[in-house]
């Protein structure tokens, strides 16, 4: 059985950190608000430990919901639409709590949504709170474990003083601004989630906060 180690990520990234060379990412454009409703995982209470398996469990579960939805919302494109996925990446889709490794092994659950989407010509942008410093290993990350990445949205200088919450949402405008609809937004925590701008938010475990 595999536990959570939190010192991992940490070690992780300040390695990737340390050899990474600035790497920007492109920013998107974006458009119109869409009221949101969510899908939340049961996520069991006091788990001082969160072990691999329950973890998985539980984000199959999430996305046992939203597939369903996907493969609805998917078929009913109107013409002329430009659909859109927008994900978080640490423990969503990438597995950054459980192990040290590069790339990051992908969240099974989420990459099986995620594959759905792009074979049937869904944009998938991600939008995460790491810093733009490690914005080409998180690229290459992603592609590595089969994303297709249509944007990657990682926070510059400047970004890592403003609100998380309100930093995501703003990439989410961009992301309309550019003629997108964006059919679902997944992540593991509130700040991945609020402020709108997404027809269907599903939320994965992060029991409490434990994992980031």
């Amino acid at each position: 059985m595999q536990t959570r180690r939190p010192w991992l990520r940490r070690a992780s990234v300040t390695a990737v950190s340390a050899a990474a060379l600035v790497a920007m990412a492109t920013p998107a454009d974006a458009t119109t608000a869409a009221p949101a409703s969510s899908t939340t995982a049961a996520a069991p209470s006091a788990a001082a430990d969160v072990d691999y398996g329950t973890w998985q469990k539980d984000c199959q579960a999430v996305m046992d919901q939203a597939l369903p939805y996907l493969k609805q919302r998917i078929a009913a494109t109107k013409p002329g639409e430009k659909q859109a996925i927008v994900f978080d990446i640490d423990n969503t889709t990438l597995e950054t709590d459980f192990g040290f490794s590069y790339p990051q092994p992908a969240n099974k659950p989420v990459l099986e949504a995620a594959r759905y989407a792009q074979e049937r010509g869904v944009a998938l942008f991600f939008v995460t709170a790491r810093p733009d410093i490690i914005a080409a290993f998180t690229h290459y990350n992603l592609k590595q474990t089969g994303y297709q990445v249509s944007g990657l949205y990682v926070r510059n200088f400047i970004d890592l003083f403003k609100n998380v919450a309100d930093y995501k949402t703003a990439q989410r405008v961009d992301i309309e601004r550019k003629g997108y609809t964006i059919i679902a937004n997944i992540g593991n925590s509130t700040t991945d989630l609020s402020g709108g701008h997404a027809e269907r938010t599903f939320k994965l475990p992060d029991y409490d906060g434990q994992l980031s």
